[in-house]
């Protein structure tokens, strides 16, 4: 189907905006702009969601310790909370926490620091001994634990889920989504945007969005815009039936190492960095990280030792160098809005993001005041990098 449409799905030939990207960020911002009355139309080279947002372990939470990226967090987690009413689709949500274990005192004063920050803005959550950290998720081994921080509130869904529920919402309102639709080019005239150029033909437009995810460099560079977004292999794998496991398991995170883990089906899902850094476009699976894997596993839940890997996968992060977002609309070429580099944390922000787009597409002002993530802050030494990242 890539390179042509069915003849029931034509491309249109004008639009209000070009939304570039099929994963969560992309359709809730195309959602917002169509209930906001905007003729949108939404274009993805695969299928929906198949970038980075379906292979991702679907955590949802507000606890960060940005303040930002914390309100974004917040109020995303209310869509999430409030999604089979806002938009008909179980989405499948456990409110089984987070959980960061801690074995260092600077990390233990830094998520001190996080948790009052995250509590002074409406959020959940509380510093633990390790003892209580091994009440709530037992499998873990708290040698050399100092604490944990614990934010309740917070938990995981399905990612596929959420994305058919923001597709079928923004084709409700009006907007055209159209999967296997490869973008090829964006067309300016001086410093203006006027079409998007697609292998299916060309959409006259003044303002295009790129919601690309990981390959949002290459969107950027069409109009001469640099967007610092790289792309990190990251691999998760989901166990056999663990026997004794609590649908209450939380997503429980080894801060020092990355390694994660939360409850799926009857097994568990779990992930942790590759020993060396994988940066490219290349998901191949790769064997060597279940050396990784068990490393880490044998350091904090010993006891899953004996349980099998029944499948797994790999997806990309869209790294920045500080881990936080950019957002906004670009200065040189005054048509083009980015929300991208989410550094593994996009599909819980999606609701709220699609929301500020919104704002910024329609020239109003966000509820959030997003100028902190604008891709300028790269050229001067306003970088805050964000320290939760999993």
């Amino acid at each position: 189907m890539s390179g042509s449409l069915h003849r029931s799905r034509r491309l249109p030939s004008t639009a209000d905006v070009v939304v570039i990207g099929g994963g969560v960020i992309g359709l809730s911002t195309a959602y917002q702009l169509a209930a906001a009355g905007q003729q949108v139309v939404l274009l993805e080279k695969n299928a929906l969601g198949e970038g980075s947002t379906s292979r991702a372990a679907g955590g949802v939470r507000g606890f960060f310790s940005d303040a930002l990226n914390i309100e974004i967090g917040l109020r995303s987690l209310e869509v999430f909370e409030r999604f089979p009413e806002l938009f008909d689709t179980e989405i499948d949500l456990r409110s089984s926490g987070y959980l960061f274990l801690i074995d260092n005192a600077a990390d233990l004063a830094a998520f001190e620091r996080n948790v009052a920050l995250h509590t002074s803005l409406g959020g959940e959550s509380r510093m633990l001994s390790a003892a209580e950290a091994v009440a709530l998720s037992p499998l873990i081994d708290p040698a050399g634990l100092l604490g944990a921080a614990w934010s309740p509130r917070d938990g995981h869904c399905t990612p596929e889920a959420v994305v058919q529920g923001y597709a079928r919402a923004a084709r409700a309102a009006g907007a055209t989504v159209l999967a296997h639709c490869p973008v090829t080019g964006i067309e300016t005239v001086g410093d203006r945007i006027v079409s998007v150029t697609t292998e299916a033909g060309s959409i006259r437009t003044d303002q295009v969005v790129c919601a690309a995810g990981a390959w949002s460099a290459q969107v950027g560079g069409w109009v001469g815009v640099d967007l610092p977004v790289a792309p990190l292999r990251r691999q998760i794998a989901v166990t056999e039936p663990v026997r004794g496991l609590s649908s209450e398991t939380p997503f429980t995170i080894d801060f020092a190492t990355s390694f994660y883990f939360h409850g799926e089906g009857e097994g568990l899902l779990l992930g942790c960095p590759e020993s060396t850094d994988s940066w490219g476009f290349d998901t191949t699976r790769d064997p060597a990280w279940l050396g990784d894997l068990a490393e880490a596993m044998e350091r904090r839940v010993p006891a899953l030792a004996d349980v099998g890997i029944a499948r797994g996968w790999a997806g990309l992060y869209e790294m920045t160098p500080d881990h936080n977002a950019v957002i906004g609309r670009s200065r040189s070429v005054p048509g083009f809005l980015y929300a991208c580099g989410f550094s593994g944390h996009g599909f819980l922000m999606g609701p709220a993001v699609g929301e500020i787009m919104r704002d910024l597409c329609l020239g109003t002002t966000p509820a959030l005041d997003i100028s902190a993530l604008d891709v300028e802050r790269f050229s001067t030494a306003d970088i805050r990098p964000e320290l939760n990242v999993v």
